[in-house]
Parts: structure tokens; sequence; C-alpha cells
């Protein structure tokens, strides 16, 4: 040791955090590419319920001409997302326990197969879903039968 340096004393907290740093932030980056990830699969249902609700628009008007309410129609709309949704989240489920040794060497006192950590992110990306689809559904409900039934 250099007797020039002075010697540095660090509590063990401190200690404890600077070894923990690097785990730190590539756990930050995780989530902030898992936030990313969440909100792009989000885009990417509204603009593909949207796509779908444009290209339904005759079929939705006739229904509602036929007398079919706007709860009926939201539901429509709904059921066909959560339905996609759900295909979705089990090929996701299925992906993440066959990719768990990967993640084992991240996780901190987790099992990489925590069943309360994939219940909970398969109602967080059920519910994301639902929510994306509520604008589409909602459009879905204003469709004027007369314009619906010229449209072409």
């Amino acid at each position: 040791m250099d007797p020039t340096i002075p010697p540095r004393f660090d509590t063990f907290n401190q200690i404890l955090s600077a070894s923990l740093s690097g785990r730190r932030f590539n756990l930050l980056l995780m989530g902030v590419f898992a936030m990313a990830a969440l909100l792009l699969a989000m885009a990417g249902i509204l603009g593909v319920l949207a796509y779908s609700v444009a290209r339904r628009t005759r079929e939705i008007g006739v229904r509602i001409a036929l007398g079919a309410s706007t709860r009926n129609v939201l539901g429509l709309v709904l059921r066909q997302a959560l339905i996609t949704a759900v295909i979705g989240v089990m090929a996701g489920l299925v992906g993440a326990i066959l990719l768990t040794r990967t993640m084992r060497s991240l996780l901190f006192e987790v099992s990489p197969n925590d069943p309360v950590t994939l219940l909970g992110v398969t109602l967080l990306l059920l519910a994301v879903a639902l929510l994306a689809a509520y604008i589409p559904a909602r459009r879905a409900t204003r469709v004027d039968p007369m314009v619906a039934l010229r449209y072409e």
C-alpha cells in the first residue's frame, strides 16, 4: 500500500451497493426496454384493431342498423382483442418458461418460474391490451348505420 494515500472507510451498505451496481444497471436497462416493448405492443394492438374496425365498418353499421346496442358492439371488438391478446400471452409464457435459464443469473432471491410474477405480468399484459383496444372499440360504437351502408 502507498502510505501517501489515505485509507478509505465505507459502511457495509455502501460496499454492498457498489458491488451490486453492475447488476442494478443491467436490471434498470432491462426495465427500460421492457417498458418500451410494452408501449410498442400497446401501439401495435391499437393499430391492428383500428384497421380491423375500419375494415368492418359495413358489418358494424349493419349490426347497429339491425338493433345492436353500443354495449354489444363494444363487447364484439373487445372480445376479438382479448382472444388475440390471450393467444399472444400464452405464446409469451411458453417462451418465457423455456428461456428462464438465461435469466437465472440476473435474478436475486426470486425463482425464474415464480408463479406470482408470471401471473402479474400476464394480468398486466391483458390489461394493457384491453386498454389499447378500448379506443377502436369506442370508435366502432359511433359508426353511423347510414354511412356504413353506403360505404364502399
